[in-house]
């Protein structure tokens, strides 16, 4: 059997893992190129097994299979293989779109917290944060400036101003996330990942806090869209005005029914508001969004 059978069927691994998880990301995701969306695809399937492990398992054996997997991750970023699909995928995209150890190893840290901290201040609020999902908002962003990329080509990184917008977006997708499920974070898994908000004694004070702070993320998200690759600017469009729509309807629930079930958007409406987005960036004008690296990986660096 050949090398190339064995990629696509890691490749298509990755893909069930996203399928399987998510309509929202899915949805955003079926407007990239082939290219950029299996790479896509790889980064979301170790970003979820990573997370099921600390929200699915977790308990006895929980930090040993998330040390494992970690391990793995690290040894296939150097060796471009393992007999993990899901891992050997995302390496194969990680050592082509110059996605590493700044981004991998924050990550992990966030992952390994949820098997640790229960209550966050605003420090821990922060890291958890800056790894779980601002550090995949870069590695989606890698993937957007360079899924085409061919050996011996530099990385192409981006600017400042639109990295600030990578990051934004992650933290904002996170935070709605943590918004609409605090009933299951709180009474399932024990956690409170607002610093200085105890869920069950949540007030309209506290949700109007969190999305003026959800808010401010999506700003600077907003600010780089127009910077992003045309294909890659079209599916983030579809996917902020999904969580925008979401956010709408979190806005307008009342706390304490925030604590009775988890909000949603009806997949009906989601391919209705994913196209009118599409519809509307379709008549923006490109903007150069990047330039090479000088090195051969990427340049971004961890969280201050």
């Amino acid at each position: 059997m050949s090398q190339m059978l064995y990629d696509r069927t890691a490749a298509r691994a990755s893909r069930a893992v996203l399928t399987g998880y998510s309509t929202s990301f899915g949805l955003g995701s079926r407007l990239l190129g082939s290219a950029a969306r299996r790479d896509i695809d790889a980064v979301y399937g170790l970003v979820r097994v990573a997370d099921e492990v600390v929200d699915t398992r977790r308990g006895e054996g929980a930090d040993e299979l998330l040390t494992g997997l970690e391990e793995e991750t690290a040894r296939a970023l150097v060796s471009g293989y393992s007999t993990n699909l899901v891992v050997h995928s995302f390496a194969r995209t990680a050592r082509r779109t110059g996605i590493g150890h700044p981004e991998i190893d924050p990550f992990f840290a966030s992952m390994r917290m949820d098997l640790t901290v229960q209550v966050h201040d605003k420090a821990s609020y922060e890291q958890y944060v800056y790894g779980s999902a601002e550090v995949v908002g870069l590695m989606c962003l890698a993937v957007f400036l360079n899924a085409g990329r061919r050996p011996g080509e530099p990385v192409v990184r981006a600017s400042d101003a639109v990295v600030h917008g990578a990051r934004g977006l992650g933290a904002a997708f996170q935070k709605i996330n943590f918004l609409r499920d605090l009933r299951a974070d709180h009474e399932d898994l024990g956690r409170s990942y607002f610093p200085g908000i105890t869920p069950a004694d949540l007030t309209q004070e506290d949700v109007d806090a969190i999305l003026a702070e959800i808010e401010s993320d999506l700003d600077a998200a907003r600010a780089a869209l127009p910077s992003l690759p045309r294909r890659a600017r079209m599916a983030v469009a579809a996917t902020l005005a999904l969580y925008d729509t979401l956010l709408g309807r979190l806005s307008s629930t009342r706390p304490e029914d925030l604590l009775r079930a988890r909000v949603r958007v009806p997949d009906p409406v989601k391919l209705v508001v994913a196209a009118r987005a599409v519809a509307r960036e379709s008549l923006r004008r490109d903007v150069p969004p990047a330039v090479p690296a000088p090195t051969a990986r990427s340049t971004t660096r961890g969280a201050p």
